[in-house]
């Protein structure tokens, strides 16, 4: 897959969204972020960008202070920009937010295409590698491009192979993490699956105590037989993505099975 057409196309999309909620005379709150208005979110995204571009930029061994705020290169006179220590800031979205988060996209997209996936950095996932950034941060990119749409009211589809691999991520790298920072409690043998239906593809995830377990069958055909869960959730990819991120309901797929290990599911895999 080529991550960073993916990330291009969606940092690319992301900017114009705020542009055009610059245009507005008084801040748009993300609905799919609570706490957020639009500036917020446009501060959240760049400052990741220009975190992992000083990773990547220096091969950094060791996690960079995130206290610091140089990283950020932001701007001399910074007045009015979002804080994120008051969120939401419904103050509109100040001159040249746009603009740094276009700079700091585009620096880092340079970067994920001169950088080898397998140059050794660090992450803070067991996968120590600049691939691993780039396919984090091309997935991050779809979810809050989707967020910043979402909050003008019109969204565009997720690429349909990014959202399936998004799928796979959050159980191989998302929930595990999400479970150790939340100290989720133990899982008691659950099984979830998630059958896409505009494609191949099924995703079986297994709560074994403290650990995830993930039978991907990316071939699975949509009406396939694929084993035993507790519940299945069936949708298109991208919506299935979304709910995984916690961005829609469940009510919008099709489920079937014990609605009781459906409801746990956020319990299992706690927000972060």
């Amino acid at each position: 897959m080529d991550y960073v057409l993916r990330f291009r196309r969606d940092v690319l999309a992301f900017e114009a969204a705020i542009r055009l909620a610059a245009a507005a005379e008084t801040a748009l709150l993300v609905p799919s972020c609570p706490g957020w208005a639009i500036g917020d979110l446009a501060m959240h995204l760049g400052g990741v960008h220009r975190y992992v571009a000083h990773v990547l930029r220096g091969r950094l061994q060791e996690p960079p202070d995130s206290t610091d705020l140089a990283i950020l290169h932001l701007p001399a006179d910074a007045t009015g920009w979002p804080d994120p220590q008051h969120a939401p800031n419904r103050a509109p979205v100040p001159p040249g937010l746009a603009d740094w988060f276009a700079q700091g996209a585009e620096e880092l997209a340079a970067l994920f295409a001169s950088t080898p996936p397998g140059e050794p950095v660090w992450t803070w996932s067991a996968e120590q590698s600049a691939g691993f950034w780039l396919r984090m941060q091309a997935i991050e990119a779809a979810v809050h491009r989707w967020d910043a749409e979402h909050a003008l009211g019109d969204t565009q589809p997720i690429d349909p192979d990014l959202a399936a691999d998004a799928i796979a991520q959050t159980f191989e790298v998302m929930a595990p993490a999400r479970r150790s920072l939340r100290q989720a409690p133990p899982g008691s043998g659950e099984r979830i699956r998630l059958r896409r239906t505009d494609g191949p593809g099924t995703w079986t995830a297994h709560f074994d105590g403290p650990d995830v377990h993930l039978d991907a069958r990316p071939d699975a055909r949509p009406d396939g037989e694929t084993g035993s869960c507790d519940v299945e959730l069936a949708g298109p990819a991208e919506e299935l993505m979304l709910f995984l991120w916690q961005r829609i309901p469940a009510a919008r797929l099709e489920t079937k099975g014990d609605q009781a290990v459906l409801d746990r599911y956020f319990t299992l895999v706690p927000p972060v």
